[in-house]
């Protein structure tokens, strides 16, 4: 069978999945399957379909994307956020250098090197920005030690997360615990 992808930017969780599935049907476009970052068409839709999607789609905050280079950037993206927001830390057996490279098929040096220069960040940061979301979703949850939580994302101890949480955000976790205002950011966001 004959598919075509739609890349879309942006996509960092189910309901991102379920409205991109939503517009596509609402367009009449037979979907293979949609996943963080991709749908899957069991067709190639015309340029009016295209226009009328793209539109419907930027209307919710996820603009396609066209150029390769972006793709694969947001490819990277997908894959971090779905490791660190949908899947248990604790359970990575490998780096995430070797993670990317493996699901990518690229070298991670070619893959840091294009992410740095398309995003300003390096991969590293980003992956260390989203896991102190992660870690701030945890904390106001208020379900896990912070040593269970420090485990369930993969730190050493707890004085490393902490370090790096204080770094990112300026707090403390218990201290970012107490505020009233959680300054938690979007996943798209960052």
């Amino acid at each position: 069978m004959q598919t075509f992808d739609l890349h879309i930017k942006n996509m960092v969780c189910p309901r991102c999945i379920k409205a991109v599935r939503g517009i596509l049907e609402n367009e009449g476009l037979p979907v293979h399957d949609v996943q963080l970052g991709k749908a899957v068409l069991t067709i190639q839709p015309d340029n009016e379909q295209l226009q009328a999607v793209a539109a419907a789609l930027e209307k919710e905050g996820l603009p396609l994307v066209d150029d390769r280079k972006r793709q694969l950037v947001e490819a990277i993206k997908n894959i971090i956020v779905t490791t660190i927001h949908h899947s248990p830390m604790s359970e990575l057996k490998e780096n995430f250098s070797a993670l990317l490279a493996a699901r990518l098929h690229k070298d991670y040096h070619y893959l840091s090197n294009l992410f740095s220069e398309m995003e300003q960040t390096t991969i590293e940061q980003y992956i260390i920005q989203q896991k102190i979301e992660r870690v701030k979703e945890l904390l106001v949850y208020d379900e896990q030690t912070l040593s269970e939580i420090a485990y369930q994302m993969g730190y050493s101890s707890v004085a490393h997360l902490s370090g790096q949480f204080k770094k990112v955000t300026g707090f403390t976790p218990s201290r970012f615990k107490q505020l009233k205002e959680h300054k938690r950011r979007p996943l798209d966001a960052i």
